[in-house]
């Protein structure tokens, strides 16, 4: 399990950006922006929920905002320490419930459940929310992370119940 410190902890925010650049920010830039608390459920792919969740974090489209997606840029591979990484739709981290996490029911994240930074998309499967994220990476074509490349849905819409990628 990583053990991350905020201090020293970025996000970077690059591919097919508007500007063609990178944009790295740090925990005082997040801590610019609005926090947010959301009530959201953590569903897992095997079919275990926990209800409930008081999420608290600023919202993913003001993260994206401070580093915009160049047009036609509507794929994003979400990256975490050690290699793990997931593909979501850019639609999907517009949500209003999409979130760059740091707490949980009012407490700091655990280092087990992502500390010092999570993303949480309640209306996805949990395993498109990476723990301990490091990098957004536009992308104009659909990329896989991990859990994608093992078999799992590209989406992994919860409503739909997008589980494996046969379900296509």
């Amino acid at each position: 399990m990583p053990t991350l410190e905020a201090e020293g902890w970025t996000l970077r925010v690059g591919g097919e950006t508007l500007d063609g650049g990178v944009r790295v920010l740090t925990w005082d830039d997040l801590a610019d922006l609005p926090d947010v608390e959301v009530e959201a459920d953590l569903h897992c792919v095997d079919r275990h929920s926990v209800t409930g969740l008081r999420w608290g974090g600023v919202r993913m489209r003001d993260v994206l905002a401070l580093a915009p997606p160049a047009p036609g840029s509507e794929h994003v591979l979400l990256a975490a320490v050690r290699g793990y990484a997931a593909a979501v739709h850019l639609e999907e981290l517009r949500h209003p419930d999409a979130l760059l996490a740091h707490s949980v029911d009012g407490e700091p994240l655990s280092p087990e459940h992502g500390w010092p930074a999570r993303v949480v998309l309640p209306h996805l499967y949990g395993f498109k929310g990476p723990k301990w994220v490091v990098e957004a990476t536009y992308h104009r074509e659909p990329q896989q992370g991990w859990w994608e490349s093992h078999g799992y849905h590209p989406r992994g819409r919860v409503a739909r119940e997008e589980r494996f990628a046969h379900q296509d």
